[in-house]
């Protein structure tokens, strides 16, 4: 489980929107209920938002 480096809490699943080239894209991530920082997993970045980001850049 992860943790909030800010606030010590875990880390829970939650809707967030991401935002790259002027579109928004409702998720959910892991995310902190006290402050609402949010994790991107390296795997998630090199992966999933890496391919997203090519579509959107290829348009």
């Amino acid at each position: 489980m992860f943790e909030c480096f800010k606030c010590g809490l875990p880390m829970e699943p939650g809707k967030v929107t991401v935002s790259y080239l002027g579109s928004s894209f409702p998720v959910e991530l892991l995310k902190c209920r006290q402050c609402g920082l949010v994790l991107i997993t390296e795997e998630l970045a090199l992966g999933k938002m890496l391919e997203v980001e090519k579509t959107l850049e290829d348009k």
